[in-house]
């Protein structure tokens, strides 16, 4: 199994790098400056790694994440000694995988980071950061990246993808929708995201028509700046197919901030239905990622603000919850929707027969907590015997982490090749069908199901 899966693993191990969807930041390619030190750009932004130190009674300030009141004062040197001192608490986790991996491929240290080497740590890629060949879009081209997506509110003026535009440098970073601000009325800024979503578009946005009549807007601008998906990140998958009239009189109390909690799920749950709608108008590519109940931890939240590494995956339901969106739409072919999941019960009970079954759907990978050698390789397993390869659309990163990105990658190729050989070495699979499904899952099929 280890001869096939390593001769596998040579047909992709070299192949351009796929990345349709992410959350890395577009200014960092639209003008090209170096990265600051080790702290700003491995640790700071990485909440995989300060949930894991947080845990361990490492204050979120003393590694150089600001709070509600503004920047952390944190030197980034002694914030990266207090990191080092904790390194081993990520022994066996895919977080010290994805950074060995840097630090080894990109900085050639190769000795355990620890709290005796931090600083050595420290002034060697401080050093190497400074170099033009570590400039944002040098490291794009060295990684090997063919496209790379980011991900924006509707109320972002998408200011950076147009200077990437403008700049006339050939890489090809895009954006990706994500109306989450304008489409959960839960959420901290919905009303002043609301506000800014009319201003942008011009439509009245208090009344459901114009508010519809806003996202067409914002999709088509999103489009024209290279977008080929949208993202939708709810709590639970629920969908909904209430008439116009209904529609119309709950967005009347979304609106003006008086939508109950059943009210506001609902919403979401109708707003899932009118973006597939929207979707199959201008071909845009549809995710949704449920089942995260986010800023878990209340007395964090209200200090530090969201996405501080709180988040816990929960227990969800495909099979009843996209029920009206299929009934609606399943059966269409030109339309494309990717399920992620953080409950991995699923994978088999649900999400693989639904996607072995509807048109419409497509499998996303492991995702967040999942995306680990194991996690991959409980996927594979669970959703291959009945929704095949060709119900799922190969690996995406969803990172912020920009530099992990070839590491992620390479493992989710490792892990696909380990799991082709077996089958090979079943005589479940030929050889040669394997390399195929090798390549179709690393480049072919992230390329197809993102329309890039």
């Amino acid at each position: 199994m280890r001869s096939i899966a390593r001769a596998l693993y040579a047909e992709v191990k070299d192949l351009p790098v796929i990345s349709p969807h992410g959350h890395t930041d577009p200014e960092w390619f639209a003008a090209n400056r170096p990265f600051g030190n080790p702290a700003e750009l491995l640790l700071a932004p990485d909440h995989y790694l300060f949930r894991m130190l947080y845990s361990q009674g490492v204050s979120l300030r003393s590694l150089g994440v600001g709070d509600r009141s503004g920047p952390s004062a944190a030197e980034p040197r002694e914030a990266w000694r207090l990191f080092a001192a904790n390194y081993h608490l990520f022994r066996g986790t895919p977080s010290s995988l994805w950074l060995d991996y840097v630090f080894v491929k990109l900085f050639g240290l190769e000795e355990r980071l620890a709290a005796d080497t931090a600083d050595r740590y420290f002034d060697s890629i401080s050093a190497a950061l400074a170099r033009p060949d570590f400039l944002p879009r040098a490291l794009f081209e060295r990684f090997n990246i063919e496209a790379l997506a980011t991900t924006e509110s509707p109320i972002d003026e998408l200011a950076q993808h147009r200077k990437i535009r403008e700049s006339g440098w050939r890489g090809r970073v895009i954006t990706a929708y994500r109306p989450d601000p304008v489409v959960d009325p839960e959420n901290e800024i919905f009303p002043q995201a609301l506000r800014r979503f009319g201003e942008l578009t011009g439509e009245n946005v208090q009344s459901w028509k114009g508010y519809l009549a806003a996202h067409r807007k914002r999709r088509a601008v999103f489009a024209a700046a290279g977008a080929t998906s949208t993202d939708h990140g709810h709590p639970t998958p629920r969908t909904a197919d209430l008439t116009p009239m209904e529609a119309e009189r709950l967005f009347a109390k979304v609106a003006i901030g008086k939508a109950t909690a059943d009210e506001a799920e609902l919403f979401r749950a109708q707003m899932l239905t009118e973006m597939a709608r929207m979707s199959l108008e201008d071909g845009l590519v549809m995710q949704i990622h449920p089942g995260s109940h986010r800023n878990h931890n209340r007395q964090l939240h209200e200090e530090y603000g969201p996405d501080k590494g709180s988040d816990i995956p929960r227990a969800v339901d495909f099979v009843s919850s996209l029920k009206p969106l299929l009934d609606r739409f399943g059966n269409e072919a030109r339309l494309t929707v990717i399920l992620f999941t953080l409950d991995e019960t699923t994978y088999s009970r649900e999400l693989a027969p639904l996607a072995g079954h509807y048109p419409v759907l497509k499998l996303g990978p492991a995702w967040w907590f999942h995306d680990s050698p194991q996690g991959l390789m409980r996927f594979r397993e669970q959703t291959t015997e009945t929704a095949g390869f060709y119900n799922t659309v190969g690996f995406n990163d969803d990172t912020r982490a920009f530099l992990s990105i070839p590491a992620r990658h390479d493992v989710a190729r490792r892990v696909d090749c380990s799991y082709l050989a077996r089958l090979v070495a079943e005589h479940r699979l030929d050889e040669d069908e394997a390399r195929t499904v090798a390549v179709d899952l690393a480049y072919r099929l992230p390329k197809r199901a993102y329309r890039l």
